[in-house]
């Protein structure tokens, strides 16, 4: 039987947006799949060595369960995005959801394979020094070349 396949298109950058594309891949390489994640705009947050900056914003998000019903007025006010994210986080951390380091070196050690838009990485002005080891540069072309044989391909 042949290997199965996965390719996935990262292209959001913040807290909620950032688990999707990690569950998936750890998920399909722990179950013996072939993974690839194309990392482009700014779901290149996920390949950065420094995670600190992904958060989750209240405002647009209506289907945010808050503790309490929060008007777009208060969701726009200084300081609730680093409240929501902070909240977040912890209730993650309560429910013993994995964070978005412990996720990502799971993919790695099960050779997910991530490539940074190399087109999105110079659009930035990015350098290299600022991804983490192990990742694969490239453009669309490449990413093509995998997801265009794959049996499952995700756009998130």
């Amino acid at each position: 039987m042949e290997q199965k396949k996965m390719a996935i298109i990262a292209t959001k950058g913040t807290l909620d947006w950032s688990y999707p594309p990690l569950i998936l891949a750890s998920t399909a390489a722990a179950l013996g799949w072939e993974v690839q994640v194309f990392c482009t705009f700014y779901g290149l947050q996920l390949l950065r060595k420094d995670l600190s900056g992904i958060a989750i914003s209240p405002l647009a998000n209506p289907a945010m369960p808050m503790p309490v019903p929060m008007p777009v007025v208060v969701a726009a006010l200084p300081g609730m995005e680093a409240m929501a994210t902070m909240m977040m986080k912890k209730k993650m951390k309560d429910k013993g959801v994995a964070s978005i380091e412990e996720l990502r070196s799971l993919c790695l050690e099960a050779d997910v394979k991530f490539i940074a838009c190399q087109m999105t990485v110079d659009l930035f002005d990015f350098q290299q020094s600022e991804f983490i080891d192990g990742i694969d540069y490239g453009g669309a072309t490449t990413f093509l070349e995998f997801a265009g044989n794959t049996d499952v391909c995700l756009y998130i």
